[in-house]
């Protein structure tokens, strides 16, 4: 089974954190799971024109940033925003960046 490592909100850097963001693409998941709902993690969900290899490179950089955590559940893999933790570490930052955050 894979291994999806997060770092502790309390390592989590906010120029990571905005470089992650920085991208169009890692930029729209986030406003997808501004609700903090975790999503299948297959591309076709996703209504992004990119390859599955690409946005399994954008899951791992927002995992890697802080921004999400992945659930493994058997075979099936879904991503979560760690919304309440960006919001207890960055107030306000979730929501500036999706436009007011799904009702946070």
């Amino acid at each position: 089974m894979p291994d999806y490592p997060v770092p502790s909100m309390d390592e989590v850097q906010l120029v990571d954190v905005m470089r992650a963001l920085a991208d169009p693409t890692r930029l729209r998941i986030v406003q997808i799971l501004a609700d903090g709902k975790p999503r299948p993690k297959a591309v076709e969900l996703w209504d992004v024109d990119v390859t599955k290899a690409t946005m399994s490179h954008h899951f791992r950089i927002l995992r890697e940033a802080g921004l999400t955590r992945t659930i493994v559940d058997g075979r099936s893999h879904a991503i979560q925003l760690r919304r309440d933790e960006l919001d207890a570490r960055f107030p306000g930052l979730v929501a500036a960046v999706t436009g007011g955050g799904a009702g946070h």
